[in-house]
């Protein structure tokens, strides 16, 4: 989904348009198979129902409620969380959102960040992601975006964006007469 051009600038371009890495829906999908086989089983092991009818019915209705609710905590809303969660890098800003009923967002302007650094694990190296922390002149101080896809070259090119960025506001700047 392309982010909405209506919030950007008129010379604002998208440079970049991420969510966290996909190793984060790992465990969600994991615990989906983990919650589907343990019902299959739980079910497959219910008492015959042709002798006891109504606990049968109870015990096949309390093992799919839970299996729902686990399904939902577990694996549903760390998917929306994976979804509504957007980092854009444009020609002049990062743009954070996150969440979808109680909405999180933050900007932070090329010209007010201070430092980009990077930090990858083994794991990380391993499936091309890790953590960007940016380091801005203001209230906030440090933002620091989790499980990023490829995120040594994300701090490249928002390192190249911010000194562009920096370039062409000093061309745009001239001095008062003397």
């Amino acid at each position: 989904m392309a982010y909405p051009d209506k919030l950007l600038a008129q010379d604002e371009e998208i440079v970049e348009h991420l969510h966290p890495h996909w190793i984060t829906l790992v465990g969600p999908v994991l615990i989906f198979i983990v919650v589907c086989a343990l019902s299959g089983v739980a079910i497959a092991f219910l008492p015959d129902s042709s002798t006891h009818h109504s606990a049968h019915q109870y015990l096949l209705l309390a093992i799919l409620v839970v299996a729902l609710l686990l399904i939902l905590w577990l694996v549903l809303l760390p998917v929306i969380r994976w979804r509504s969660t957007n980092y854009v890098i444009t020609s002049h800003r990062v743009l954070i959102r996150r969440g979808v009923l109680n909405h999180v967002g933050r900007d932070i302007t090329l010209a007010r960040i201070n430092d980009v650094a990077y930090e990858q694990s083994i794991w990380d190296r391993i499936v091309r992601s890790g953590s960007i922390t940016i380091e801005s002149a203001g209230e906030h101080g440090q933002e620091t975006l989790v499980n990023i896809p490829r995120a040594n070259e994300i701090q490249q090119t928002l390192n190249r964006l911010v000194e562009a960025d920096s370039m062409r506001r000093s061309r745009g700047y001239q001095a008062p007469d003397q």
